[in-house]
């Protein structure tokens, strides 16, 4: 089955160019394009894509308004935001705004299909010039209008153990190591700190680490 695609951007020439890249790939198929915010909320609806490959800055509705829009459509689709700018307040805004990744536009056509088919399939992606500082300093400006923290004492041990993990951005396999556990259980644990904790992705356990102490910026303590 293809994953299906819907590109928003406010330029043509952009969303030709990433149709002819996503649409060469056997796997990927492009169901709609969007001119800007407005646009891609009515879009997404419509075409009911499993990514959506987002642009910020555009008229009428920005897309990290339109990204808070699209991802609580029943069965939102997972967002892949495109910046030119790799420590931009926009970034932090779309981390609150609920999208799965981040990519620079200068990536190269293979970065791009990468980025698409590991959001597809469930998991977060951020550009590594991005990740760690654009964590850090994400966490150090905190959302006076945003939600509650999250109680993680629901979490078991275990899964706190396993979020603090994923916070540090180890993957299935290194926290399988590092605990003695199989993948499979390791699998277990995440989707159930997922369901416990209403986290979509490993993109806001990262950011919910960071929030609630179980992770602390470098260089402090």
């Amino acid at each position: 089955m293809s994953t299906r695609v819907l590109v928003v951007d406010d330029q043509a020439l952009v969303r030709s160019g990433f149709r002819m890249i996503l649409e060469a790939e056997a796997d990927l198929e492009v169901v709609g394009e969007a001119v800007d915010g407005v646009d891609a909320v009515a879009e997404a609806e419509r075409t009911r894509p499993d990514v959506v490959l987002m642009d910020i800055r555009m008229p009428r509705m920005d897309g990290i308004d339109a990204t808070a829009r699209i991802v609580r459509q029943t069965d939102g689709p997972r967002v892949l935001v495109l910046t030119t700018f790799d420590l931009d307040e926009y970034v932090f805004r779309g981390l609150r705004a609920g999208a799965s990744g981040f990519l620079l536009k200068d990536m190269s056509p293979e970065d791009l299909v990468r980025a698409v088919r590991v959001v597809a399939a469930g998991d977060s992606l951020l550009s590594p010039s991005v990740t760690r500082r654009l964590i850090e300093a994400y966490v150090s400006t905190p959302d006076e209008h945003g939600p509650p923290p999250r109680d993680l004492s629901v979490l078991t041990d275990r899964e706190r153990e396993v979020l603090e993990l994923v916070g540090r951005g180890s993957s299935n396999a290194e926290i399988a190591e590092r605990l003695f556990l199989s993948i499979a259980t390791v699998k277990t644990h995440v989707n159930r700190v997922f369901a416990k904790l209403s986290l979509r992705d490993r993109a806001q356990a990262v950011v919910l680490a960071y929030e609630s102490g179980l992770v602390r910026p470098s260089g402090r303590r």
